[in-house]
């Protein structure tokens, strides 16, 4: 009998309540019971982790290292989880029964955030403008009302031309009635909806993207874009750099096959076509926890990059920076970078890469 409750179970005392030493996870979805004493016992107590709670009750009493008596008392804790879930106090699911959902609630959250937490220390901050690479946290962002091209929205720009980029990438919040202009000439547009909604205008259609969504708008788009409840956009903006006729896209991510980049373990998604028209690329990349890259990159296109979930380790030239959801970087051409998830929860960043240029006749 599978017995699950969908989420974590909560704080180390939590996992001792309904485990107490007698159950402990052997491998993903078989739990066993076991004696008070066991070491095994001990590192459930000291892990503080057991996330989700799915326990499988399969081994015979007769088998079991300690009393049936202690594990039926754990059992019968199990069960009344399984109630107050019956009840609506909670959901249940089983952890198989729905597609893995991300959370990227920290990205436009307040600056300070909990986890690298200096309780508004003045003049502390996590931000790093260098000359090959730029580490930009939330608690520096510098919004602006109604920038070029945005109205009833703030903007905050976290890489421009102004230090030797070719694109611009920038944080948008859209509130009631806000609304985007159509581009300028010869400029490209790529926006990914990191929370609430926008309506789009294209050849007529009504399109209407909500979070984990984006769009494409190519040179001479005369689409259009609005919010009326309003929305949290990262956006990226290039000069378009070839001579081709790049199209219109949307989509959902997770809609986009995942691809492996052997010997890469981390799940990639490419939101754009990468054919020879677009000039540039948006990554989506999913790391489990502890997964890293296992190439240490130098090369010569651009990046900018916004870390949507998790937290980790990016190595950056020479520096080891602890990054977090919200944090957004900028890395130039051969500056040596590397990452590597750490914590309890999957990291998902964006990334553009610019893309079918010529390296010789792009600078």
């Amino acid at each position: 009998t599978t017995m699950s409750r969908d989420g974590p179970c909560g704080d180390l005392s939590a996992c001792e309540r309904v485990l107490s030493p007698h159950l402990v996870r052997l491998k993903a979805g078989s739990w066993q019971c076991l004696g008070p004493n066991s070491s095994l016992s001990r590192h459930v107590l000291f892990s503080g982790h057991c996330d989700p709670c799915l326990v499988t009750a399969s081994t015979p009493p007769s088998q079991l290292s300690s009393p049936p008596a202690m594990c039926v008392v754990a059992l019968l804790s199990l069960v009344l989880l399984l109630l107050e879930c019956a009840d609506g106090t909670e959901q249940c699911a089983s952890p198989g029964s729905r597609d893995v959902q991300y959370s990227y609630e920290h990205v436009f959250s307040q600056p300070s955030d909990q986890g690298i937490f200096f309780k508004g220390l003045p003049g502390y901050s996590r931000s790093v403008y260098a000359e090959d690479h730029a580490l930009l946290t939330p608690e520096s962002r510098v919004f602006a009302p109604n920038t070029y091209g945005w109205h009833n929205s703030m903007t905050a720009h976290l890489i421009t031309p102004a230090r030797g980029a070719h694109f611009t990438m920038y944080l948008v919040q859209m509130t009631n009635d806000s609304r985007a202009s159509q581009l300028a000439a010869g400029v490209e547009r790529f926006i990914f909806v990191v929370q609430g909604q926008v309506l789009i205008s294209h050849s007529g259609k009504k399109i209407k993207l909500s979070s984990n969504d984006y769009a494409y708008f190519p040179p001479g788009s005369s689409d259009t874009m609005a919010s009326s409840d309003g929305a949290g956009l990262c956006v990226f903006e290039r000069v378009y750099g070839k001579k081709g006729k790049p199209q219109f896209q949307y989509g959902t991510t997770d809609d986009r096959p995942p691809l492996l980049a052997d010997p890469e373990v981390f799940i990639l998604r490419k939101l754009l076509p990468t054919t020879d028209e677009y000039d540039f690329n948006i990554h989506v990349m999913d790391f489990e926890p502890g997964q890293y890259l296992y190439v240490k990159e130098i090369h010569y296109n651009q990046h900018g990059l916004l870390l949507l979930q998790g937290q980790g380790i990016y190595r950056l030239g020479d520096n080891w920076y602890p990054v977090q959801a919200g944090d957004a970087i900028w890395m130039p051409p051969f500056v040596l970078q590397w990452y590597a998830a750490l914590g309890i929860e999957k990291s998902r960043y964006l990334l553009y890469k610019d893309t079918n240029m010529d390296p010789l006749l792009s600078s």
